[in-house]
């Protein structure tokens, strides 16, 4: 059914049909209170089709005075209307004279527009469905491309925040695998370009607007992590406490990677005996929880985000999770105990169904 109205012309014909079909059908209950012949039929079911007919022409003349002033299509709509009720008129005069009263003739022509006005009512009537079902397929069709435009910004925008993310860390890699083959440590090197390329592997074919398990991103974060693991040596230490089920559970993708590399920068990287880095996920509710914790020298918080300059990756994790989940999450930074920041995010707990769920 909806494939039938996708077709604008296929669904005037429809519509068209089936009014004329519903004008007959009123036309002959009204003439059952009346006592009317059955030959009565007949004559509605043709007084219907010269209706179909005459209003056809309609939708053609319509159409090219769709862009005109509104004054000019009112005035317009209303002549044309009674052109045609007076035609229709006289139609249905005479099959009710031929056909019911067997060759009745009136004595005066005039009488051939008796009831005009009922006939206008009626076109009037159709040129109000045809331009009002026009004027909601417009608005709809224009309402679609709205949103086809919204979506497509919304896309863009997400692939832009998602991106900006990578250039510090790539440059910093690429830099210590520089370092390695310098004092001939090829294969640490080897190592770490391998795990660069598959994160960066990860990072390019992820879309940003699908959601992936929180089982890669974990896994997308151990590489990242192992990474700058090369770079820090003992200086760096990893803490994972990921239930089991919330393995699952879907997120945005490469959600981690800012956080993580956020503690790196504010946390390890600063101080000389290094830090370490956690991440926890639970279920709470129908919500997922998570957190990425630092034993940093922290840094000043506002109102849940760094009160520097600073921190640009979170701005744009929180950024990508409003796109995403419009008021329906939390991103919060506090202050980590003993020592150092935490980030705890909120988002709707979602898993992917499988086909046999879906069935």
């Amino acid at each position: 059914m909806q494939r039938i109205f996708e077709d604008r012309n296929r669904q005037f014909w429809i519509l068209h049909t089936l009014g004329w079909m519903g004008f007959a059908v009123v036309g002959y209950l009204g003439s059952l209170f009346q006592e009317m012949r059955e030959a009565y039929l007949f004559v509605v079911a043709l007084d219907a089709y010269a209706g179909w007919l005459l209003s056809i022409p309609l939708r053609y003349l319509f159409q090219r005075i769709w862009s005109w002033s509104p004054w000019q299509m009112i005035l317009s709509i209303m002549l044309v209307a009674f052109i045609v009720a007076c035609v229709w008129t006289v139609i249905k005069n005479f099959n009710y004279w031929e056909i019911y009263r067997h060759g009745y003739r009136p004595d005066e022509w005039i009488q051939y527009f008796k009831q005009t006005s009922v006939g206008f009512y009626v076109i009037l009537s159709w040129s109000g469905l045809y331009f009002g079902i026009r004027y909601y397929q417009t608005l709809q069709q224009e309402k679609q491309k709205s949103l086809t435009a919204s979506n497509k910004a919304h896309e863009a925008q997400l692939k832009m925040l998602r991106y900006q993310l990578n250039p510090h860390f790539l440059f910093n890699t690429l830099n210590a695998i520089s370092t390695l083959v310098l004092i001939n440590e090829a294969d640490t090197a080897n190592k770490m370009l391998s795990r660069l390329s598959d994160f960066l592997r990860y990072s390019l074919y992820k879309d940003p607007i699908k959601k992936v398990p929180l089982q890669q991103e974990i896994y997308a974060a151990n590489l990242y992590l192992e990474i700058e693991k090369v770079r820090f040596t003992e200086r760096l230490t990893i803490e994972l406490d990921v239930a089991t089920n919330t393995e699952l559970a879907l997120v945005p993708s490469l959600i981690l990677q800012p956080l993580v590399e956020n503690a790196i920068k504010y946390a390890v990287a600063t101080q000389t005996a290094g830090g370490t880095i956690s991440i926890k996920a639970r279920k709470f509710g129908h919500d997922l929880l998570i957190e990425v914790a630092d034993n940093g020298p922290g840094m000043p918080i506002d109102d849940g985000l760094p009160k520097d300059s600073g921190g640009v990756g979170l701005v744009n994790t929180r950024e990508r999770l409003a796109a995403l989940y419009d008021k329906d999450f939390s991103l919060v930074l506090t202050h980590n105990q003993p020592q150092g920041v935490k980030v705890n995010i909120r988002i709707p707990f979602e898993v992917e169904l499988n086909d046999e769920e879906l069935a």
